[in-house]
């Protein structure tokens, strides 16, 4: 990893720096230079362009420019069978277009897909760095189309490797005693890093015993089930029950983490919310946005584990997408334990689609039995 040192002789890691500042960037909805050997294209996400700067694209673009799709969104277009990433030619931005194939309810695919490029999947990924809708325009330009632009430059190996990158210098930053109801003997952990430039928060419940297999439960954020109380899931029932089976089992630990709406953000998160009420099965929503099942990662979880001196887990979870993460990490998984909610008339389809569509181990007939009035 290349490093340059600042006007105060610090060293800078410069491939992770170029990627915050890309991500701030494309956030903003300003063009990013990305670069792979000689190659170089501007991306753009289609989410946030505007008229007045597509009319500047396309001017630069001589009739080169195309719009980068996922696999997702692709099949969600008409594109049947689709595993990979296509890109649609762009021989003139049309803004309506673009809207059409990234963002539209009923768009349709409109011309051939030609296969992606290296740097296409690299510019997806950094739309989905940003949590934004992963649509992206592409230009291809010269390095002397772009000489004195104010650009931010990023190759793309640091963009494929940011995540890896980010979850290598997690660090301890924070951590204080915290009593929560319940569970007074508790104490909140606050990492730097691992998804982008968010803090992440371990939260050990009682005193584990770390020379033995440790309660553990990966627990992505919910705003809207956690804080608010949301019948949409049943993420603040796993939360608060969690917790409250640690204090009064010798302890556990909850990793907190920033993940919301599966990886997705919070923006998408109620774009799908949208598409939900209008009938949308919850993966289906997250298909016409562009999304795939799961954009979680968990290494920089385990990473966190490894920290506090874990080594050994029992993992609290339905997912079993989060105990193979937790394997390859290194980490044992000596057990696994169901994490219950409670099912209502709003929440059962998408406990059920979760079970059907994405294998998390939930009974439902167990949930119903649970949920019925007791005598």
């Amino acid at each position: 990893m290349l490093q340059s040192r600042t006007l105060f002789g610090r060293p800078l890691e410069t491939s992770l720096v170029a990627v915050d500042r890309a991500i701030s960037e494309f956030r903003a909805g300003r063009p990013v230079l990305l670069r792979s050997a000689e190659t170089r294209l501007l991306a753009l996400s289609a989410e946030l362009a505007d008229a007045e700067l597509v009319g500047r694209l396309d001017a630069l673009a001589s009739g080169k420019a195309y719009l980068a799709l996922t696999p997702a969104r692709l099949r969600r277009l008409g594109a049947k069978n689709r595993t990979e990433t296509g890109i649609l030619a762009m021989p003139t931005l049309d803004l309506a277009r673009i809207e059409m194939l990234a963002l539209k309810i009923d768009g349709k695919v409109d011309a051939p897909v030609a296969p992606a490029s290296a740097l296409d999947d690299a510019a997806l990924e950094l739309s989905r760095l940003s949590l934004v809708l992963p649509a992206t325009i592409i230009v291809p330009v010269t390095a002397e189309q772009t000489a004195g632009e104010p650009l931010v430059e990023v190759d793309i190996e640091a963009v494929n490797g940011y995540r890896a990158a980010q979850a290598a210098t997690l660090t301890i930053v924070g951590r204080a005693p915290v009593p929560l109801e319940g569970a007074p003997d508790t104490e909140f952990v606050v990492f730097r890093g691992g998804e982008g430039l968010r803090d992440q928060v371990a939260i050990i419940v009682g005193n584990p015993d770390l020379s033995g297999p440790v309660p553990v439960r990966l627990h992505s954020a919910c705003l809207t089930g956690d804080l608010f109380g949301s019948l949409k899931c049943d993420c603040g029932d796993q939360l608060r029950e969690t917790v409250q089976w640690m204090a009064e089992n010798e302890g556990g630990i909850l990793l907190y983490l920033d993940q919301e709406g599966r990886g997705n953000g919070i923006s998408n998160k109620m774009r799908a919310y949208k598409l939900q009420s209008q009938g949308w099965d919850t993966y289906d929503a997250d298909e016409v946005l562009g999304f795939d099942l799961d954009q979680r990662h968990f290494d920089f979880a385990a990473t966190m584990l490894k920290q506090l001196g874990v080594t050994r887990v029992t993992a609290l979870t339905n997912n079993p997408l989060k105990v193979g993460a937790i394997k390859a990490a290194g980490l044992e998984v000596d057990a696994t334990q169901r994490v219950l909610g409670r099912p209502n008339v709003h929440n059962v389809r998408y406990l059920a689609s979760k079970r059907d569509r994405a294998g998390h181990f939930i009974d439902m007939d167990a949930l119903m039995a649970r949920a019925a009035p007791k005598d």
